[in-house]
């Protein structure tokens, strides 16, 4: 018979290690977001050494998720969320899908995007700016082998999220500016978030490029906005171009009712805001594109000014 000291020694032990390894095993959960049961796996294999357990985690969820996105490859992508990211002399306009609007809210969803469009800022801050406006353009194939910043493929990020998430993702299109210090990007998104820094999600994105001598936000968003619900196809020059006989089929910029003030036409607005449009982008989620003949690779990412 186990004298009573003994037992409640035993007992007292047996406790707190289940309480110890309750707590690793909650910790490990809310770190990595995977099952109960995984994470359970993953301490035992490791002896609940947690970062060990971490880094098995995602190496296999890393695998299943090349498995997973291998499986799903052929399935229609046609949700998904337009992000905006600007700073300073630096924007990012990227396009990522998935198949329901459901993974669409999904906040691993939303961190894919974030990682994604994080990774066209920084690529383009690498790159020497030689024009005043300079664009460089993403597509899928480039997309995948630009390296994240923790040094990951975003293909192998796309694949870890469609292990999580059990839909087929692809990063469909991204744009990155840069512009010299005397001119000043804006952008935005529409629905617009409620908190929309360091990055907006929607389902149309705008970035505009001014000159301006008093920055004004405010203008700047407005202008988005615009461009968003207008769909102008170029600024115009009042030199060259002629207003449209139907103002509801107006396609020069400067020409349309500023989106805000119909009074107004938008040439009018930004000859009183002393404020000159020198560039503009529109993405709208899912739109119809003129896709290239061959996809490039990274190295071969189109840059024009």
């Amino acid at each position: 018979m186990i004298p009573s000291r003994v037992f409640r020694l035993i007992h007292t032990n047996g406790l707190l290690w289940q309480a110890s390894n309750k707590s690793l095993l909650a910790k490990l959960r809310k770190k990595t977001g995977y099952t109960f049961t995984n994470c359970k796996k993953a301490l035992e294999l490791h002896e609940n050494d947690v970062q060990k357990a971490e880094k098995w985690l995602r190496e296999q969820a890393q695998q299943h998720g090349w498995a997973q996105a291998a499986k799903l490859e052929g399935r229609s992508t046609k949700q998904g969320l337009i992000t905006v990211m600007v700073d300073q002399n630096y924007a990012a306009l990227v396009e990522v899908n998935c198949e329901t609007d459901f993974v669409a809210r999904n906040k691993k969803f939303h961190n894919l995007a974030e990682i994604v469009t994080s990774a066209i800022l920084s690529h383009s801050k690498g790159q020497e700016i030689q024009n005043e406006v300079q664009r460089t353009v993403f597509h899928m194939e480039a997309l995948k082998t630009l390296s994240a910043g923790d040094g990951k493929t975003l293909g192998d990020h796309a694949a870890l999220t469609i292990g999580n998430v059990g839909e087929n993702i692809s990063l469909r299109r991204a744009l990155a500016i840069s512009v010299q210090p005397d001119v000043t990007l804006f952008g935005c998104t529409h629905p617009a978030p409620m908190n929309p820094i360091p990055v907006s999600f929607g389902k149309y994105g705008a970035l505009v490029a001014v000159k301006t001598k008093e920055s004004d936000n405010i203008l700047g968003t407005q202008l988005c906005q615009h461009i968003i619900g207008m769909d102008p196809q170029k600024i115009g020059n009042p030199q060259v171009d002629e207003p449209h006989n139907n103002m509801d089929e107006e396609t020069c910029m400067i020409y349309q009712e500023f989106l805000l003030d119909p009074s107004l036409s938008v040439q009018e607005l930004l000859e009183n805001a002393q404020t000159e449009v020198v560039d503009f982008a529109r993405f709208e989620m899912g739109e119809e594109l003129d896709e290239p003949t061959s996809e490039p690779t990274l190295e071969s990412v189109q840059t024009c000014g």
